[in-house]
């Protein structure tokens, strides 16, 4: 079917009713990584040959790049897990803001349209609510690839002659940048000469897109570490890719696993992604064990506090901030999450407070003094992860837990309380007719 999707009212409505789960067992699977798709669909645009994405995950933001895509030519289809991109000769060169309002990855294809086509018109990008995420290194990166930009009425105009490769420096206010990362990598890889690009993100997903990239001809050294080099080539070509893991999944399925207790085998996951999350759950006294593509997760009793610092990885992540917010709320002490990548990201201790939580922000921190439980309440999820959070704070939680605001949690999850259910968790999903 072709990748076409939009929040219907239906999803928006819908609720999940969660109640209070003891320990739980079993074996869960990970989906493929979210935020690796986003920018390897957009990098499927250096080309005109079609390319097949393996492990994708059906999750909104999925289909919301694919209709992007859609709209400037591609053909897209998604059965199962299998993407098929087919530029076909696409000549599209605007990105409109219905679209790419919705997910701030969508800044992604910049890169790919000025490389293809030496320009590019880009709406100004959005996605959660979580402070100020600007574009400000996507800009500059460009820029020095010798693109002439400005920003009219809400859209990044941006026009370049054939890009020229050059010394780009990407560190920000709150370090480096992933997304501005992968863009500049996309476009300096038919860029005329080579790129150095200084202080670049080192995440498992900036890896993998690069490793698409390599399969499709480019010529990158040095992705994983802060300087990566990229020698521009003519052309790039189709390519069959599998997606890693995503490792923000797997984190949440073991902070799960660790709020109410058991003994779960989530399978399909890279250990060597998720070394900070093993090792603040192991401090805060759960059992994880390594295997050959798999993590088992056991935990029993109340875990320890622990303080915890979000960070560009191979830091802890912020994307499992939240969550492990919510499993300090019910862990034995105090403890201290410090925000170090996006400050204003608290946006869900209100609504953990509001289920009895004591949680008070000073900051870029969160003070967070554990309690015996957390009791079930009315709540909304302001943005993708906080959703998660509440999910699993309505797992610990007496009585029941009625969580709204779902179309947050399936921009980036696709199926994260029937992966709950399976082992053992108490969840049922309300459509409108159930309230």
């Amino acid at each position: 079917m072709s990748v076409s999707h939009s929040i219907t009212s239906d999803t928006v409505s819908e609720k999940l009713l969660i109640s209070h789960s003891g320990p739980l067992h079993g074996t869960v699977t990970v989906s493929g990584a979210k935020n690796s798709v986003l920018p390897i669909m957009a990098a499927s645009l250096l080309t005109n040959e079609r390319s097949i994405i393996g492990n994708v995950p059906s999750v909104t933001d999925v289909h919301s790049m694919g209709e992007i895509l859609r709209r400037l030519g591609a053909e897209v289809t998604l059965t199962g897990d299998r993407l098929v991109v087919n530029p076909n000769a696409y000549q599209g060169t605007v990105a409109s803001y219905d679209l790419v309002s919705r997910m701030r990855a969508s800044i992604c294809v910049l890169g790919p349209l000025l490389a293809r086509h030496g320009k590019a018109q880009v709406s100004m990008p959005g996605g959660c609510v979580i402070g100020p995420r600007p574009i400000d290194l996507h800009l500059k990166g460009m820029q020095a690839l010798g693109v002439r930009i400005t920003i009219e009425h809400g859209y990044v105009v941006a026009v370049a002659g054939k890009l020229k490769g050059a010394r780009v420096h990407l560190g920000g206010t709150f370090g480096s940048s992933v997304l501005a990362t992968g863009n500049v990598m996309m476009a300096a890889t038919l860029a005329e000469g080579t790129t150095f690009i200084e202080q670049a993100a080192c995440e498992p997903e900036v890896i993998d897109l690069a490793n698409f990239l390599i399969a499709m001809g480019a010529r990158i050294e040095g992705h994983g570490s802060p300087m990566i080099r990229v020698e521009g080539v003519e052309r790039l070509h189709g390519v069959e890719y599998r997606i890693i893991p995503d490792r923000i999944e797997a984190g949440t399925l073991m902070i799960a696993t660790a709020a109410v207790g058991g003994d779960v085998m989530i399978e399909g996951v890279r250990a060597d992604h998720l070394g900070a999350v093993i090792d603040k759950l192991s401090e805060a006294g759960v059992h994880i064990e390594k295997l050959n593509g798999s993590l088992r997760v056991r935990a029993s009793g109340q875990t320890r506090a622990v303080d915890v610092t979000t960070l560009p990885f191979p830091g802890f992540p912020t994307d499992l901030q939240a969550q492990m917010m919510a499993l300090m709320a019910v862990s034995k002490g105090v403890s201290i999450l410090t925000e170090k990548v996006y400050p204003e990201r608290f946006m869900h201790i209100s609504e953990l407070n509001r289920m009895g939580a004591s949680i008070m922000r000073e900051g870029a921190s969160a003070i967070v003094k554990g309690v015996e439980q957390l009791s079930g309440a009315p709540v909304t999820a302001p943005d993708l992860r906080a959703s998660a959070a509440l999910v699993l704070a309505g797992l610990a939680a007496d009585n029941q837990t009625e969580l709204s605001g779902l179309e947050h949690l399936e921009r980036g999850y696709q199926r994260l309380e029937q992966q709950l259910v399976q082992v053992g968790a108490k969840i049922r999903r309300l459509g409108q007719d159930e309230q």
